[in-house]
């Protein structure tokens, strides 16, 4: 096996990135615990997210094989540097792991039943996604939404059942910037996704269209990125400086959106990495806000 293309599939930045939504979620219950538990919660936290991650992208990558040939051809997979029962060998060793380092995290201390459903429930979403999300359009947009910003609650959860309101902030704001993204992508790949049935909202009901629903997504997104200012966040002046970068590129994002009545693919795909910069930031934002 190609281990370096192997590494490559499990998007080990995605995975990261998605990691430090758990890290948030345990940093603002972290007075519930102890010390020697704040760190195990953080270790094998982080590990469990990227490994239950990682499998969701691989998973992906396997259903999308035709799709990437067409759309994204340097990948992996289609490029032929993994073969695709490779890829399924990496998919049940990573999915397996993420949920043995859940298991392991809850019984640590106590059985927490709770947390280990919900990393039952993210690895399940990611087959799901790949194998009738995608082509369902929105609800996989959905599906993909969530799966990132559930880290929050589940390392919230992993300190303490009585998490913080801002936390629900949190998540909201993150999952509308991530559905924003998701529709914009729909746009970008549409030549694509349209030879392989794939029924995202830019082919259902067209571009300008969905362009419109993912500006929406970005409005709520902003309005739940500044709603934690109004309550008792743990840091409220770090959060108010750090969230100001966060907010410029999402909104340079929108105005981007709103400037081109007829985008093209480049001008799609700018978008794009300006709502994933602005998530990596808004991301940061919360961390700052939580120590």
């Amino acid at each position: 096996m190609n281990y370096k293309a192997s590494f490559e599939i499990l998007r080990p930045i995605n995975c990261i990135m998605g990691s430090l939504t758990v890290v948030i979620g345990i940093l603002n219950t972290r007075l519930a615990v102890s010390s020697e538990r704040l760190i195990i919660n953080l270790v094998l936290g982080v590990i469990t997210y990227f490994f239950l991650a990682g499998s969701g992208m691989t998973i992906n990558d396997i259903y999308d094989i035709e799709i990437d040939k067409i759309n994204r051809p340097s990948r992996p997979i289609p490029s032929g540097r993994v073969s695709s029962y490779q890829a399924k060998q990496l998919y049940v060793i990573t999915l397996l792991l993420g949920l043995f380092f859940a298991v392991i995290n809850s019984l640590i201390h106590t059985i927490n039943v709770l947390t280990i459903i919900l990393a039952g429930l993210f690895g399940l979403m990611g087959w799901i996604y790949a194998k009738w999300g995608k082509k369902s359009g929105f609800l996989g947009n959905l599906l993909v939404s969530v799966s990132f910003s559930i880290g929050l609650i589940y390392g919230a959860l992993l300190n303490s059942q009585n998490i913080p309101p801002y936390i629900f902030f949190f998540f909201l704001t993150s999952f509308f910037l991530l559905l924003s993204r998701e529709l914009i992508k729909g746009c970008e790949d549409i030549e694509g996704d349209q030879t392989k049935g794939v029924k995202t909202l830019a082919i259902t009901i067209g571009i300008k269209k969905t362009t419109i629903i993912a500006i929406i997504c970005k409005i709520f997104a902003i309005i739940f990125f500044i709603l934690p200012l109004f309550t008792s966040i743990i840091n409220l002046f770090l959060f108010l400086i750090t969230m100001i970068p966060g907010l410029v590129v999402i909104s340079y994002s929108l105005f981007l959106s709103l400037k081109i009545p007829d985008k093209t693919k480049a001008e799609f795909g700018r978008i794009s990495l300006m709502l994933k910069l602005s998530a990596m930031l808004g991301l940061i934002a919360f961390i700052f806000a939580s120590i």
